[in-house]
């Protein structure tokens, strides 16, 4: 084999393991906000500073390391708005906002915390009231930054509030499906460079012939 033909190969061992090998991607340890229409809990569009929900609406809290919200893990669990406020009755000039409060687990925990179990809350507020008035009603002592990014509810975590986890890895949220798109992309790109290194030596070998 001539030294250009070892050294091709090399690279082309060198892109190849760099194509199957999985990438560590930099996540973000955070309180997510969620909203949820029956059954399903979808990322909500605006802070809970700015939102304001409706009687009877269900509104969730996750703590997790995410990569970004389409990566973001849901509240776990179920629930519903009759179930979390069945022995709040309603009142005039009130309304009733149930809130889901999941603290996430001890793999996204900050070192050294524990997250406390989670929780559901009726939060009976004014009815223009936000959401994080809703949740100041149930969930002190809160925490924000100087950019009000919610950082704490209940005092978890302590400290902290978004910071880069370089190279977490997590389990997939419970209700999101797998399916085999990035592991076939993977292979995929495998196999385009094998065909390149054959490709490559059979030229090489074809210019040495000549």
């Amino acid at each position: 084999m001539t030294t250009r033909r070892a050294v091709l190969l090399s690279l082309l061992t060198g892109l190849l393991l760099a194509t199957v090998s999985p990438a560590h991607a930099t996540g973000y340890r955070y309180w997510s906000f969620w909203d949820r229409t029956g059954t399903t809990w979808t990322y909500a569009t605006q802070g809970p500073s700015t939102a304001v929900p409706s009687d009877g609406d269900v509104q969730g809290f996750r703590f997790a390391v995410s990569e970004d919200s389409s990566d973001a893990t849901r509240p776990h669990g179920s629930a519903s708005f009759h179930a979390i406020c069945a022995r709040t009755p309603a009142q005039e000039g009130r309304k009733r906002v149930a809130l889901v409060i999941d603290f996430g687990t001890a793999a996204d925990a900050p070192s050294g915390e524990r997250p406390p179990a989670r929780r559901t809350v009726c939060a009976v507020v004014a009815p223009d009231a936000t959401t994080a008035e809703a949740l100041a009603a149930s969930g002190k002592p809160l925490r924000y930054n100087t950019n009000a990014l919610l950082c704490a509810i209940s005092g978890y975590p302590r400290t902290g509030c978004g910071e880069a986890v370089t190279g977490a890895k997590k389990a997939a949220p419970a209700e999101k499906k797998q399916d085999d798109g990035p592991a076939l992309g993977l292979w995929a790109g495998a196999a385009a460079v094998v065909a390149l290194a054959a490709a490559a030596i059979w030229q090489a070998r074809r210019r040495r012939d000549a």
